[in-house]
């Protein structure tokens, strides 16, 4: 069986399981304080070109998510997101379970466009009862979407306007941002996204890492106390330096973005099969996550030997799939899914 559910199949990169064997014996402070995580932030600060950001090394994305959420909102506040928003729909309740409420803006393609957030905030600023009501207080995105979409750098530039217009931080998902950074269709930087969100975090764990994600706090506002919520949110790993090491070892020789190419270019071979093949993608998609419309006997004749998830089914009784691809993702095994979908679908 092939498998191409998601990306964080595989274990780590050899050379990040190089760098962690040779660093093995190493005795070091605890929490982050030892000198590869020191490393590790600086050439993300330097990557980012935002020398005085703040960057705390987390061990997942619903942690991340839930410390920023509540490190930015008060009570009676909560965070603005697409419907199809990860912290929407697929962290367990975890934002709500920390008191904050989720407010979803329904989206065709997975993105929150400035213009939906804004009749949000008039919605909620000229109501007369206002108070009643949870505050939207903060903005919720991810680069690339739940759906693989892009925002553009006009888009997001857009967004940042009504964000600062209304005072509401804006925060960005980088689960999959290497994916996004190495798709074709991609017009924004690493230091773009650094000058234009208040809060964002790099994903390690889906591009290369064991596990590990990094906070990058641009915000000055934002920046106090954040190590404190990480503790009290059990976050704060004891060995942190297995954190540094894989970040440090990631932003070594462009190591990031060299894997993230090669599983967008595996993911786009598998897009052209699909095309050439006449089978329909539900969304437009130029990320390692690519969703196409099959029939039930399709979707069967794949099952024999790849593994995908189900992502929904169709009005009309078809089902929407999705195939993955990740920096471990092996040519031969693409090969094999492209020689499927044009020879037996």
């Amino acid at each position: 069986m092939i498998r191409f559910e998601c990306d964080y199949l595989e274990g780590a990169h050899p050379l990040i399981l190089q760098r962690l064997a040779e660093t093995n014996m190493e005795q070091t402070p605890g929490y982050g304080t030892d000198i590869h995580s020191e490393n590790a932030r600086r050439l993300i600060c330097a990557a980012c070109k935002a020398p005085k950001a703040k960057v705390h090394l987390l061990v997942g994305g619903t942690q991340a998510n839930a410390v920023v959420i509540s490190s930015v909102l008060r009570p009676h506040q909560g965070v603005i997101c697409a419907d199809t928003g990860h912290i929407n729909i697929h962290e367990s309740g975890a934002i709500e379970a920390g008191g904050h409420k989720v407010l979803p803006i329904p989206s065709k393609d997975g993105k929150l466009h400035a213009a939906a957030v804004k009749v949000c905030c008039d919605n909620h600023y000229q109501d007369d009862s206002q108070e009643h009501m949870v505050q939207p207080a903060m903005v919720y995105i991810s680069q690339p979407t739940e759906n693989g979409t892009l925002y553009s750098k006009e888009e997001l530039h857009q967004l940042a306007a009504i964000c600062r217009e209304y005072s509401l931080p804006l925060y960005l998902d980088g689960a999959r941002l290497s994916y996004g950074l190495a798709s074709p269709k991609n017009d924004l930087s690493l230091p773009e996204i650094a000058a234009l969100c208040d809060i964002f975090y790099i994903g390690g764990t889906k591009t290369g890492a064991l596990f590990g994600e990094a906070v990058v706090i641009t915000n000055p506002a934002l920046q106090k106390d954040f190590r404190y919520l990480i503790k009290q949110h059990g976050a704060l790993l004891a060995k942190g330096r297995l954190l540094g090491i894989q970040f440090e070892t990631l932003f070594t020789d462009d190591l990031y973005m060299r894997i993230a190419r090669h599983a967008v270019d595996m993911a786009l071979q598998i897009k052209t099969a699909l095309t050439e093949k006449g089978i329909p993608l539900f969304y437009d998609s130029y990320t390692n996550q690519q969703f196409p419309i099959l029939t039930r006997a399709q979707a069967d004749t794949l099952a024999h030997d790849f593994a995908f998830s189900h992502w929904m089914h169709t009005a009309d009784e078809k089902t929407v799939i999705r195939l993955c691809t990740s920096w471990a993702t092996l040519p031969e095994h693409t090969a094999q899914l492209c020689n499927a979908i044009r020879s037996r679908l």
